[in-house]
């Protein structure tokens, strides 16, 4: 390393104020002398200086870079987490929306039948299937209490889906037209040909007792022919599916397996009913149950 001397170092502090003073004058002389020189000396500095300055700027855009993704990244979380829970509450709407539409289209439906003037009616909806191997019938949420008596037609807006058999205060249950023990008088629409549909558990129910030659055919609309006092004429039931001459079935306007509402219509024929059976007797008792009382014999 070099020294200097007190007296050289200052020496040279003497000569280099002048030095830069004298450098300002002339660049100031030449500026004004000649515009294109100065211009074309500062872009060459400029340029000199471009390489510097951009691996200086570089740290500090990648700096800026990451902070500006995290912060998109937080962004986008919170707005997934926002958009999730919107998602999950939209999507309960969407069950609650569906499950009234679905009640809304049955409820409508029940209004394709429109009862004679006289009769009076009771929407209930189906609570319990309780049907086995030997049985076909639903259980509805209405009873004496809302006015069901029993041998009430129950209808959809499609057609016939059964009569009341039982009647409790709260509840009642519904006999379908499948049932073994089930039986309608019906009549072919087109030929006007009567018979009986019978229930044998199945879903499609038979026509008995059709005449000899019966001019019965495959699409036939099936109708409650109003015999027998227990059905009024004219009930839509379903259209004949099978005939062979000597066995007719019959598929149902109403799917019994989807049923959820039920409109029970008092034609005011339940007086053609027969009597429900006593129950055994019990303890020297004998028990008979009626549609809406029971009383006890000794």
């Amino acid at each position: 390393m070099i020294r200097l001397s007190p007296a050289r170092r200052a020496m040279i502090q003497r000569i280099t104020f002048p030095l830069l003073v004298l450098l300002s004058a002339v660049m100031i002389v030449l500026g004004k002398a000649d515009q294109v020189v100065l211009e074309s000396l500062k872009n060459s500095v400029m340029d000199a200086a471009a390489p510097a300055l951009d691996m200086l700027s570089r740290p500090s855009g990648l700096v800026d870079t990451a902070v500006g993704r995290a912060r998109d990244f937080l962004t986008v979380y919170q707005e997934n987490a926002r958009l999730a829970e919107e998602n999950e509450r939209l999507l309960g709407w969407q069950q609650a929306a569906l499950k009234l539409a679905s009640e809304n289209a049955q409820l409508r439906d029940l209004l394709r039948v429109a009862p004679e003037p006289a009769t009076s009616y009771v929407t209930a909806r189906v609570i319990a299937n309780s049907g086995g191997t030997y049985a076909r019938s639903v259980i509805v949420n209405a009873g004496r209490e809302n006015g069901v008596v029993r041998g009430e037609a129950a209808v959809t807006g499609e057609g016939l889906v059964g009569r009341v058999s039982e009647v409790g205060s709260r509840a009642a249950r519904i006999l379908l037209i499948t049932d073994l023990n089930s039986r309608v008088p019906v009549i072919a629409e087109g030929s006007r040909q009567r018979a009986v549909l019978a229930g044998d558990n199945s879903e499609h129910p038979s026509l008995r007792y059709l005449e000899v030659g019966a001019a019965i055919r495959i699409g036939d609309r099936i109708v409650t022919s109003g015999q027998g006092g227990v059905f009024p004429p004219g009930l839509p039931v379903g259209v004949v599916a099978v005939f062979n001459g000597e066995l007719a079935r019959v598929e149902l306007f109403v799917e019994l397996s989807r049923v959820d509402y039920l409109r029970l219509v008092d034609y005011g024929l339940a007086d053609a009913l027969p009597s429900p059976l006593p129950l055994a007797p019990r303890g020297g008792k004998r028990v008979e149950q009626s549609a809406g009382s029971s009383s006890v014999r000794r």
